[in-house]
């Protein structure tokens, strides 16, 4: 199996957690594995090695398999700014906006950047673990697919199907999917798994017995639910929190083109801290810290917020003493405007920030995409900057802010840009990042991933308001690297193990 393809009968069937799962078993294997989605609709994103962009379920991926992101691994990108068009991105690099037909009339072209990363790959690893995207049995959208059978077809790669149990009618949606399929593509199908099952499996063995019966494919294994199994999302918010007593309120308006919200992963995780996603009609529950995430349309974001009369909301927040945080398009908001001038994100026009830091942002074609990592100091009112931390983290943004709030001559720079980026890209040079109101109350950055490094987190949860005794100690690292070797761990022991040394074999006979 120089090439394994991994789809699903739905969107979340598990397609994600397999790939990741079966790249770490085959790395601790010595196997050179690497992950690929030919195509993904996604907000949620990664800054690669080679200054591009893919979605951060194939960045995950390429941890698992102990690789450094790389554009290959995710060809064809797409966002959307609106239900009906997305920004496109080609080998990590945005094209621009298309609708969804001018798209569907695009994939042709978008197939050659797919095969091409694809030989890339398989000239340079030993398997190729490739990611279909929601559903092969999607008819509408069979016409130049480059994302499920028309890909496995080009490429003459086998395939297996997963689906989730646990949402119910898992034989049913086996079963018509693969009599969704042409005979050619059920030909490559090898088999199937079942996903986050619970209960006994001798109930389940009837079913499974007619289903190999019925289609004659082999039943792989079935995949037990994980219980508190964390992944980095590839685009779906998860709530779930299993925790003690909390000592900080964090909250988060889930905005209707949210993007990198994974941002948030280590508060949710964290033993002394309650996430809270709210949405944009909600009332703003009492809390410590607000927090504007990123946006694929930020201007049509914030007139959601405006209209459901978040203005009202952040002023009481903030004037009964609560922190205010942006993130890349939350900081965007926080300013006085956004122009955008050639209709990036939507049709030309401006709107009115929030106006609670002094600077504008002009949104242009160019996007910014930088891996960066640097400190930072943060401090209240009067305070001496005592809460430092160093942090790892990534720029995705079009636009650029410019405002005296941004240590314009005669500001003290200290306070109104608290990050500092170690090295300039272009200028190999520390630039200063950010904005601090003078007050301490206000956080602007376009940082993502600030939370990730423990160092960051703990500094800047002290200066939301956690208690200086509290644990702070949270290692997202560390704890991504567990749940992977624990996913591994768990495939390992429920897959077919004639069918996981087919694999491994397959892998190894490869070698290059």
């Amino acid at each position: 199996m120089r090439a394994l393809m991994v789809q699903g009968t739905t969107s979340d069937a598990g397609k994600s957690t397999l790939v990741a799962g079966l790249a770490r078993l085959l790395q601790r294997r010595s196997i050179a594995v690497v992950p690929f989605k030919p195509q993904n609709m996604a907000l949620n994103s990664a800054v690669t090695e080679d200054g591009g962009e893919i979605g951060r379920a194939q960045a995950l991926q390429a941890q698992a398999a102990g690789l450094v992101p790389h554009t290959d691994m995710n060809p064809v990108l797409l966002k959307p700014s609106s239900d009906t068009g997305a920004q496109v991105i080609i080998q990590g690099r945005a094209l621009g906006n298309m609708q969804a037909l001018d798209y569907h009339a695009y994939k042709a072209t978008a197939k050659a950047a797919v095969l091409e990363s694809f030989a890339r790959l398989s000239n340079q690893y030993q398997c190729v673990l490739v990611e279909g995207a929601g559903s092969p049995a999607e008819i509408n959208l069979r016409e130049n697919d480059i994302a499920n059978m028309g890909f496995a077809e080009a490429v003459d790669c086998p395939v297996i199907i997963i689906a989730d149990i646990d949402k119910g009618g898992v034989f049913a949606h086996l079963v018509g999917t693969l009599e969704l399929l042409s005979p050619s593509e059920q030909a490559l199908v090898k088999g199937f798994v079942i996903n986050r099952f619970r209960g006994d499996i001798a109930l389940l063995q009837p079913g499974l017995d007619w289903l190999e019966q019925r289609t004659g494919k082999p039943v792989l294994g079935v995949v037990p639910y994980l219980h508190d199994l964390y992944l980095d999302a590839e685009d779906a918010i998860s709530t779930a929190q299993v925790k003690g007593e909390q000592q900080l309120n964090v909250v988060v308006p889930v905005l209707p083109r949210i993007s990198n919200h994974t941002d948030f992963d280590p508060l949710r995780l964290h033993p002394s801290v309650n996430l809270q996603f709210v949405s944009v009609r909600d009332e703003l529950p009492p809390c410590d810290l607000v927090i504007l995430p990123g946006s694929k349309n930020v201007r049509a974001d914030l007139k959601q917020l405006q209209l459901n009369n978040w203005q009202t909301k952040l002023d009481k927040h903030v004037r009964y003493g609560g922190k205010l945080l942006g993130i890349c398009g939350g900081l965007q908001m926080l300013g006085k405007r956004i122009d955008d001038p050639m209709g990036v994100e939507d049709a030309a026009g401006s709107i009115d920030g929030f106006g609670y830091c002094d600077y504008a942002t002009e949104l242009t074609g160019q996007k910014s995409l930088l891996n960066v990592q640097g400190s930072f100091s943060l401090r209240g009112a009067g305070e001496a900057p005592a809460r430092t931390g160093y942090f790892s983290g990534y720029e995705i943004h079009c636009g650029i802010s410019r405002g005296p709030a941004f240590g314009a001559p005669g500001n003290d720079v200290t306070r109104h840009a608290p990050f500092t980026i170690a090295s300039d890209k272009l200028e190999g040079q520390p630039r200063p990042e950010g904005v601090m109101s003078v007050d301490g109350q206000i956080l602007a950055t376009y940082i993502h991933g600030l939370f990730d490094a423990p160092e960051a987190l703990s500094a800047l949860l002290h200066w939301a308001g956690l208690d200086r005794d509290a644990n702070t100690e949270f290692d997202l690292q560390t704890h991504r690297e567990a749940q992977l070797n624990r996913l591994a761990d768990t495939l390992e022991q429920h897959l077919s193990d004639s069918w996981l040394s087919e694999l491994m074999a397959g892998g190894e006979a490869a070698a290059p």
